[in-house]
């Protein structure tokens, strides 16, 4: 059900509507003919078939009028006096208002106090009846706001130094929130009637004595003079109940997980707009620990928990009453737990600033509230990354280590983003690990370099590990027109402009226009060694590969790894983008170290996933991705001395619902350019269950087989014939893809194709062209050699296909 009221932050309103109670208390507390409130003369009938109307609306909206009004109003229409039965109507319905509105000939609205009890529930909504009194013959929607009910939060603009114009006091004050029921069997705007009946809901954050002003108009102008179109209203707000947790992990240990609490009208608690952090407000769920508490006003409600995508969702029904002291007991089930398999996850690129966050009444939130998200989705490693909004606040979280808030299990570190910087315009950076978030010679961001390459050296020399984020912006590809011919790019964003279908080969030869803020100078640092990882996960999959197939196919070897970009790119929830480290010989996260799993991500001993897919067992000719042969030998590399058949063995884990739910198959019908774009549901085999499981060589899928995405870890075997060096990968497409492992052959480097050399040397020129204007004149001359040392690179590699 759709609620559209006047304040437009609201989408869907939580409630817990007490009006029922109120009707019930003042019908035995006074008579109804002894209210008085000032009848207005108007025709029987549409009056009657407009209170039928309200009395309906009444029940959607959760507070039916108790069986005496009722019956009252069922009299009333027996009677065979229209001039009484209006009279009767009124009066009955009178009794129940909070107010009465008065528009007068000239369209100008006084407001008037009514004599329903002025009491509200903390945490809940509250249905009340305005009169409406319409002079004018009004068809304009009735509007209602408050001072007590403007936005608590700003959010962000992006600035790196925010003026603060919502203070903490200020949000304090903001205690309300009001919305009209407009729904059917109501219509959003008044019907011009003489009287009628609207239904305004009113939250409550706090509990005890609070003052609201309401303010009625219909329309910019329509407002009385004098100020008699607000009303303060002196509200008694009644405490609520709090809900003592219990949530527990499979093993019975205490910890922390998401809750999405919900009445039966799919009402989300606690309301949205009025939360600061650690409740974030543009989620839905909210995040507590074991032994913590939500706050709830009497009803019944439904309340989904879970722990990221690891976990199977656990559905509970709660009861609360005024006077209970109730206790929630949450167990945690897991369908899969990668990390007793030595497997550990992360999300290197989520924000505490910027996009979603508010710059007001704080900038952005604290490490403790990000803490509590990581947590709550089960994140081994969170990367929180300081950017260009809100930077110098922000800036003073890091340390250039894990943040003393981790726990064991569960670690935090804080280290930048190259976003909203000078080379923004060229890729943004991911840079992790760091001891120092000062390029040398600096005071602000503007003094930064504006190209990528200087950027990327710096965090390399001083330890850190280094790449670009939400990589496929600016690399997008060509539609397929039905012919199969390439047509117009899509949108810079995603999403189709034609009737064609995206892009959806890998690899593919198609030029992208490298006009994004994704992997575009990638093209350079790849070649120049000073780049350890591309970003997947938060953009069209085949935008993001593609690149990295290319380079790949030229015997280099940038990793991937998986990030959510949040809250700008995904806000929903952190780690929706993950990485899967492999540290070996652990499989208790409570012993993982920071250092480790970064260590990790550089040699690509992982894989990247929506968390819905994973890979346990990776090898070929028995070497694991990301491992060594020897000390002194690469990761990941496999030498052989003469081409021959290798094992490759995978064990690998899906899941999928049973049956595809309507929103399942929508995300499968998508474009590939669409969000989400990474999901298992993409991959389903028709309405079946099945997955395909594809062997990937040198970028082409040479082998497939299909699993069961039941959960279950399934084996897989392939005998493939290697005849020059290569490079070797498994994924499920787009929901899981492992890091290469690298099959030397001869001693000699990989060359898949001469294709992707050219493409590579062609990417350097377009890329050029593109970001060189952007580039400061005094770092010209060092840009344009680096492109050219680049360029040269790919060229002598496509020599080599001509030797």
């Amino acid at each position: 059900m759709r609620k559209s009221g006047c304040n437009s932050r609201i989408s869907v309103l939580p409630s817990r509507f007490v009006f029922a109670w109120l009707l019930v208390q003042m019908a035995a507390q006074q008579p109804m003919q002894s209210v008085a409130q000032e009848t207005v003369e108007v025709a029987r009938q549409p009056l009657e078939a407009a209170v039928e109307r309200t009395v309906t609306a009444m029940e959607m909206a959760g507070s039916p009028l108790p069986a005496e009004v009722l019956s009252r109003l069922d009299a009333i229409r027996q009677q065979s006096g229209d001039t009484r039965a209006v009279r009767e109507i009124q009066e009955t319905l009178d009794a129940l208002c909070l107010a009465t509105v008065l528009i007068n000939p000239e369209s100008r609205v006084k407001v008037r106090r009514g004599t329903a009890p002025a009491i509200l529930d903390q945490h809940g909504w509250t249905n009340f009846l305005v009169k409406v009194v319409n002079e004018a013959g009004v068809t304009a929607p009735l509007t209602c706001s408050s001072p007590q009910s403007a936005p608590m939060v700003r959010p962000s603009s992006s600035a790196a130094k925010p003026t603060i114009d919502i203070t903490p006091t200020d949000a304090r004050r903001r205690w309300i929130d009001i919305a009209h029921y407009n729904s059917q069997p109501l219509t959003a705007s008044l019907s011009g009637l003489a009287v009628e009946y609207r239904i305004i809901q009113l939250y409550s954050r706090d509990s005890g004595q609070r003052e609201a002003t309401l303010a009625m108009h219909v329309g910019q102008g329509t407002q009385d003079l004098g100020f008699r179109s607000e009303l303060p209203i002196l509200f008694e707000c009644r405490p609520s109940v709090q809900v003592r947790l219990a949530i527990k992990d499979i093993d019975g240990s205490p910890t922390t997980c998401s809750l999405l609490i919900r009445d039966s009208q799919g009402r989300v608690y606690p309301n949205p707009s009025r939360r600061l952090a650690p409740d974030f407000f543009f989620h839905q769920q909210i995040y507590r620990a074991d032994g913590e508490t939500v706050s709830l006003a009497p009803g019944r409600y439904t309340i989904t928990a879970v722990r990221g995508p690891e976990y199977e969702p656990a559905k509970l029904a709660l009861s609360v009453s005024a006077d209970s002291q109730p206790e929630l007991a949450i167990p945690l089930k897991r369908w899969i737990h990668m990390a007793k398999h030595g497997w550990f996850s992360g999300d290197h690129h989520v924000h505490a600033a910027g996009c979603s966050h508010y710059e007001n009444p704080t900038q952005g939130v604290t490490p403790k509230d990000m803490m509590r998200h990581l947590i709550g989705e089960d994140l081994n490693v969170g990367c929180v990354l300081s950017w260009g909004p809100c930077w110098y606040f922000q800036k003073q979280f890091f340390d250039g280590d894990v943040s003393s808030l981790s726990e064991p299990g569960n670690l935090m570190r804080y280290d930048v983003e190259v976003s909203g910087f000078p080379s923004s315009h060229a890729g943004h950076l991911c840079l992790l690990n760091l001891s120092e978030d000062d390029y040398p010679g600096t005071k602000s961001i503007e003094q930064w370099p504006s190209w990528t390459v200087p950027v990327l050296k710096w965090g390399k020399e001083q330890g850190g590990v280094v790449g670009y984020s939400h990589s496929g912006w600016g690399l997008a590809l060509p539609d397929y027109k039905p012919d199969g011919s390439r047509g117009a790019l899509p949108n810079t964003w995603g999403g189709g402009r034609g009737s064609g279908r995206a892009a959806d080969k890998l690899p593919d030869y198609a030029m992208p226009p490298f006009d994004g803020i994704g992997a575009n100078e990638f093209i350079v640092a790849t070649a120049l060694d000073v780049c350890d990882f591309i970003s997947a996960v938060d953009t069209p999959v085949i935008w993001e590969m593609n690149i990295w197939y290319h380079t790949l196919n030229c015997g280099f070897r940038s990793r991937i790894s998986g990030e959510t970009d949040f809250p700008c790119i995904y806000g929903e929830r952190v780690g929706l983008g993950r990485s899967y480290v492999q540290v070996p010989e652990l499989t208790d996260a409570s012993n993982l170290k920071y250092s480790d799993w970064v260590q990790g991500l550089r040699d690509g001993r992982s894989y990247v996933s929506d968390g819905m897919s994973h890979v346990l067992e990776f090898s070929v000719d028995g070497l694991q991705v990301g491992h060594r042969r020897s000390i002194d030998s690469p990761a990941s590399q496999l030498d052989l001395e003469a081409g021959k058949t290798v094992d490759i063995k995978c064990k690998i884990a899906a899941l999928l619902d049973d049956q595809q739910t309507a929103s399942g198959k929508a995300i499968a019908g998508r474009r590939l350019d669409e969000k989400p774009y990474w999901h298992l549901e993409r991959a389903r085999k028709d309405d079946s269950r099945e997955v395909p499981v594809e062997l990937v060589v040198n970028g082409e899928m040479v082998e497939r087989q299909f699993i069961t995405a039941d959960g279950l870890p399934k084996q897989l075997n392939w005998r493939t014939e290697i005849d020059q060096s290569s490079w070797i990968a498994v994924r499920i497409l787009p929901s899981v893809h492992t890091n290469p492992i690298f099959v030397h052959v001869g001693g000699k480097p990989i060359r898949a194709n001469r294709r992707s050399a050219q493409w590579c040397r062609d990417a350097v020129e377009v890329c050029w062209s593109r970001k060189s204007p952007s580039i400061r004149a005094e770092e010209q001359t060092e840009a344009r050699a680096a492109y050219e040392r680049a360029r040269s690179v790919y060229s002598a590699i496509l020599a080599e296909f001509d030797e």
